[in-house]
């Protein structure tokens, strides 16, 4: 476990496990979302983004965060342990409510999150598991088929997993 692609809903805890994790191997991790917007919530052209995240995977170590489905294979075809975070909808919107409960809005800590709560972003949550999970699996199949691939589907899966790694020493 050199190389770790996580993925998954926004407020699934995509941060969180990733944070332990890059805790855990003694590496950073990489928020994609940090790096696609800027502070004024302005997107990076999508080939300067892909050619980021190319050079990202290149290390022999990393975490990277974030969805994007147009570049996930560039993460899936380098990653040896990728972690999709198929959460349900109420448990992500009630992750993003604990995040902006937390934070009080505003971005936060270089992850690239920030509250910005819309009525899309709501509806994206809502069907994401409908909309873009199927997606997801579908690439995961395609480019991923080296990688030891975890589909996390609760919380408590997700404490599992970790407290697993953490155990093995990974």
């Amino acid at each position: 476990m050199q190389r770790i692609a996580i993925m998954g809903c926004g407020g699934s805890g995509k941060t969180t496990i990733g944070r332990q994790l890059a805790d855990l191997l003694g590496t950073h991790i990489t928020h994609l979302d940090a790096i696609y917007y800027d502070d004024q919530w302005n997107k990076m052209d999508a080939e300067k983004f892909a050619a980021v995240q190319e050079e990202l995977v290149a290390a022999d170590r990393w975490v990277i965060d974030g969805n994007y489905a147009g570049t996930l294979p560039i993460r899936l075809k380098r990653a040896d342990t990728v972690i999709f975070l198929d959460l349900p909808a109420l448990t992500c919107l009630w992750g993003i409510a604990q995040r902006r409960w937390r934070y009080r809005g505003g971005q936060h800590d270089n992850t690239g999150v920030y509250d910005r709560i819309t009525w899309g972003f709501i509806k994206y949550v809502w069907g994401y598991r409908k909309d873009m999970a199927p997606r997801v699996r579908a690439m995961l199949a395609e480019h991923a088929s080296h990688a030891d691939v975890r589909i996390v589907t609760s919380r408590r899966a997700a404490n599992a997993l970790l407290a697993d790694l953490k155990a093995a020493g990974r």
